[in-house]
Order: C-alpha cells, then structure tokens, then sequence
C-alpha cells in the first residue's frame, strides 16, 4: 500500500461514526473501551470535558472506564475530578518501584497499568473547545476495523494572537521540526496530519510491546515504533475539524522539540536508519533575554 492508497483508506471523518452503531458493534464484539486523560494544572478545562464526556458517552456506554492520571496539579484540577465521580490517580503513585520521571510519556506508560481496556483512548486536557466527537472519532476506526491498531485525531491548529485566532498557524513544533524531519526519513508517514496529537487511541495488545519516551517524545516515538513494528495500513486518523488549547510561549516550544528530536534520533538509530557516533548531550540550555541581559 503507497501513501496515496493509505490517505484514501485509512483517513477518516468524525461525521462517520454514530456513539449509538458503535456501542452495538463494540458490544457485539465484545470489547472494553478505557479513556485517560492526563492532567497538570488543568482546572480551568477539565470539568467540561469530563461531564460532556460523561454524559455523552460514558453513560451512553461508550466508554467503559474513564480515569484521570494526574502529574502533580496544584490547583482544583483533583476537587473537580472527584466532584463529577470519576477517579484520579496521581502517576508518582503507579509502579512506585521503578520510580517517577517527569513528563507526559510518563503518565501515558503508568496509566497501561491501571487501565483495564482492550481499546485504551487519550486526550488531552487542555481543550477549550472539546466535543465528544473527539473521543467517539478516534475509537470508530478501532472499533469497526479490526485491521487498525492505532488511530490519531487530525484537525486545523489555529494560534492566539493579540487576541484574534490566525486559521492554520497553530501547531508549530509540528510544522518547523516534526513534519520535515517525517519527510526526510519516515516519507510513508508524511500524510499523517497531526502526528503530534494528543488525541488517539490504540489497541492494548500493541501498546504493550512499544516502549514510551517520558517527555513530549511519547508520540512521536510510538507512531514510529507502530509504523516499523506493524505496518502503515494499521495506522488511521481522523478529521474532528479544529481544536483550541492555550499556545505555549517559544520557550517552551524550545524545550519540547529538544525532546522530541532526542526521541526521533534514537528511534532512527535504533531502525539503522542513522548511525550516531557520539553521545548526544541531553542538557537543553534555554536562551533569555532579561533586564538587559542574555
């Protein structure tokens, strides 16, 4: 299969996919549906996503389990998990014998031990426009197409400015560092739109035999492990049209693609796609500018 006949297959609309068909097939099938959604700081976003998720598809039994993985907030973001009933987990907490590091991938790899579905969901908790068919978009493919194993959401990125949205200018690290460099070595996976996404789900059964990065690399390096690992054609993705979140500064830009460029480099190494010679460093010196001075 080209990219071109992968596009065509596997790329999806939510529009697709209705909650009610897919609880049918889902129980047909007889499978368990989990969804995590990590959490730091998260206060001023977290309570609708949760009740719009619980009442639409949790309750709708969609949704078997839904399960908040928590890196340390110090705000409300706990008070109001528990307050809508659902539990929260802090990851320090998961596997307390291999220890904690800081970071997503982190909480993502803890939460495999804690949640109990065949289809394991994830979504970022920092959407300030979330709909449910952000969660019911990335499970249709799984649930309807035993052949996909792992399915991305995809959407138009648009970025804060001086208080006005500019369209398609979002999602930066992916258009300057992660798309290029997909272009370069991983050319069948130039057509996954948002390869950075927080948004998608997987099969248990696959998601147990890759490793994960703790940092920002997790996405990145999984796409990569699923494509080496099992094929292009077990890929999927799907269109929920536009996603909203804070924009973080270029300084935190900065540090996240030095993540994921360590993550993108190891993975080519490890698929003899480079050789590196030398130890990279993996000390990330930030440059700021401040009264006057760098």
């Amino acid at each position: 299969m080209n990219v071109d006949e992968w596009y065509q297959k596997n790329t999806f609309h939510y529009l697709q996919f209705d909650v009610r068909q897919l609880v049918k097939i889902k129980n047909k099938k007889n499978l368990k549906i989990s969804l995590c959604l990590p959490t730091l700081n998260e206060s001023q976003t977290i309570e609708y996503i949760l009740r719009t998720t619980k009442k639409e598809l949790y309750q709708e039994g969609l949704l078997d389990e839904v399960i908040v993985i928590d890196s340390g907030s110090t705000d409300s973001t706990l008070d109001i998990v528990k307050s809508i009933g659902f539990k929260i987990i802090r990851h320090k907490d998961i596997l307390k014998k291999y220890g904690t590091n800081q970071g997503k991938g982190e909480a993502l790899w803890k939460s495999l031990h804690v949640l109990n579905g065949d289809i394991i969901a994830w979504c970022d908790s920092d959407i300030k426009n979330f709909h449910s068919k952000i969660i019911y978009g990335i499970l249709g493919p799984l649930i309807m197409y035993d052949e996909i194993l792992l399915v991305k959401a995809f959407y138009r990125r648009p970025l804060k400015i001086d208080g006005s949205y500019m369209k398609s200018e979002g999602g930066r690290v992916t258009e300057i560092l992660v798309r290029p460099i997909l272009n370069l070595f991983y050319p069948e996976l130039s057509r996954i739109l948002q390869p950075l996404a927080g948004e998608y789900a997987a099969r248990r059964e696959i998601l147990e035999q890759i490793p994960f990065f703790t940092g920002y690399g997790v996405e990145t390096g999984m796409l990569i492990d699923v494509y080496e690992k099992f094929g292009l054609d077990k890929i999927g993705q799907v269109d929920v049209i536009r996603r909203i979140h804070k924009n973080q500064p270029l300084s935190a830009l900065s540090k996240m693609a030095f993540g994921i460029l360590q993550a993108v480099l190891e993975k080519l190494q490890h698929y003899n796609k480079i050789i590196i010679v030398k130890e990279l460093n993996k000390m990330f010196n930030q440059i700021d500018y401040f009264k006057k001075e760098y």
